[in-house]
């Protein structure tokens, strides 16, 4: 079953995140990931939730998710992301 990986993220510091924006997708293909969506402005249309950027990661399983996620040389990328950016996160099966 695939899975989802789901980013709200407002960005802090665009210089400083840069480099995690060249080098994640290496890691997100490493683990058979690959966008959905990619860093766009959503539209908010119901609700008081107002992301300002989202991006959707597609994974065969949770398992590769989750390999993505705790892959050690992608931690440093991570902690990037992290400080550069206000992020939630969340992974979510898909349907059969």
């Amino acid at each position: 079953m695939k899975a989802y990986l789901v980013l709200d993220f407002a960005i802090r510091d665009l210089r400083g995140f840069m480099p995690y924006v060249a080098q994640i997708p290496a890691f997100i293909a490493k683990h058979g990931g690959k966008y959905v969506v990619q860093g766009t402005e959503p539209t908010v249309m119901e609700g008081d939730w107002a992301p300002q950027r989202m991006v959707i990661l597609e994974f065969p399983s949770r398992h590769d998710a989750q390999a993505f996620l705790d892959d050690p040389e992608a931690q440093p990328l991570f902690a990037v992301r992290h400080a550069t950016t206000d992020s939630k996160l969340v992974l979510v099966d898909g349907c059969d």
